[in-house]
């Protein structure tokens, strides 16, 4: 009797979102994960491992392994030396507005770091052997018009954009000419309770709640009207794993097929605690008042607008429902109630960890 062999899985960026996300489900389903951390991830663990900490990951059974996306000898040996059945590269520098001020490193990690992949596994002769995902973004789409699909234009509009465009490109050229089995996720927006507080979902809602607990001060925010296709991050990792089950390596958007203003999602996060917001203004002098009480609750700064907006992203995953069998099970309502009550939650730790302080040092 044949024996089912455990798979092993290789996740760059496993201490971010995604990874974390990802090494439960792939964990779950038996599997041996590795992950690729920075030098910096482990110098402050209760930081750098805080997402895998907060699903009890960091003692179940993960391999850690330090490391660079822009080392290419040390991404070629950790992958002779982990031999994975699959490779999820979700390593990135993933802020949209910071590639603008940091174009070559977004360009040495998203772009040469998914080529130091690509290339250890052509030269270690596991072409065969490996299937890779690819973390590509709705950012290539950039300005090209609503919905967007895997036949859609490409206009990036940031370094970013650009960078992940190029890998893209790259993983194709990789599977065509070398026989690699490579797919790209074209991922819109995921977010969850582990979204970094320098995106603007989670901004918003760890701003909600402060407000919600007696804070003074506004929320302040650039765009309002910019259109986001936002889902669940816990649905896109199960899309990234059925991408490497099916039975050739192809090109996917994974998306809700909904769009949603920034400003909708600060009304969602404002009501879920029990206040509305009137809007007054236009433009940098728009503020958002409580209807009940007239507190401006928020105002608009110019520095957060980019330097060239996307306006509108809205992912059509038609090909996904087809050929994959995926579909998102959250709604942007459940989504910003799970982030509102992690958010609540972590507040209501922070100030008792902040009231036993004062104790001790008063």
């Amino acid at each position: 009797m044949q024996l089912h062999k455990t798979k092993t899985a290789f996740i760059t960026g496993i201490a971010g979102q995604d990874g974390a996300y990802l090494a439960a489900f792939l964990l779950d389903k038996g599997y041996h994960v590795h992950g690729l951390i920075r030098w910096d991830s482990t110098l402050c663990p209760q930081d750098g491992l805080a997402r895998l900490d907060a699903l009890g990951l960091v003692d179940e059974g993960i391999t850690l392994h330090m490391g660079d996306l822009c080392d290419a000898q040390n991404i070629t040996r950790l992958i002779a030396e982990i031999k994975p059945d699959e490779i999820y590269n979700l390593g990135a520098m993933s802020h949209v507005q910071v590639s603008f001020q940091t174009p070559a490193s977004t360009f040495d990690i998203n772009t040469k770091g998914t080529l130091h992949i690509l290339e250890a596994v052509r030269l270690l002769g596991m072409a065969g052997n490996v299937k890779i995902y690819q973390a590509s973004s709705s950012e290539m789409f950039g300005s090209s018009a609503p919905p967007q699909n895997e036949d859609t234009k490409f206009e990036p509009c940031s370094p970013y954009g650009v960078a992940k465009l190029a890998s893209y490109w790259l993983c194709k050229t990789y599977r065509d000419s070398y026989g690699i089995f490579v797919a790209n996720g074209i991922l819109f927006n995921h977010e969850s309770p582990l979204r970094g507080e320098d995106f603007v979902t989670q901004k918003i809602v760890q701003n909600v709640v402060e407000i919600e607990q007696g804070r003074a001060e506004p929320l302040m925010l650039g765009n309002l009207d910019a259109l986001r296709d936002w889902g669940h991050a816990k649905d896109y990792v199960r899309g990234m794993w059925m991408m490497l089950q099916h039975e050739s390596a192809d090109d996917f958007v994974l998306a809700t097929g909904q769009a949603h203003s920034v400003r909708s999602f600060v009304e969602k996060a404002f009501t879920f605690t029990g206040r509305e917001i009137v809007w007054q203004g236009h433009g940098v002098n728009e503020v958002g008042h409580d209807k009940r009480t007239g507190q401006i609750l928020v105002r608009i700064d110019a520095q957060f607008f980019r330097p060239k907006e996307v306006d509108y992203l809205l992912g059509d995953a038609g090909k996904a429902r087809r050929v994959l069998g995926w579909r998102p099970e959250n709604g942007l309502d459940a989504l910003v109630a799970d982030m509102m009550n992690a958010a609540r939650g972590l507040r209501k730790e922070a100030t008792k960890q902040e009231q036993i302080w004062l104790r001790q040092v008063g």
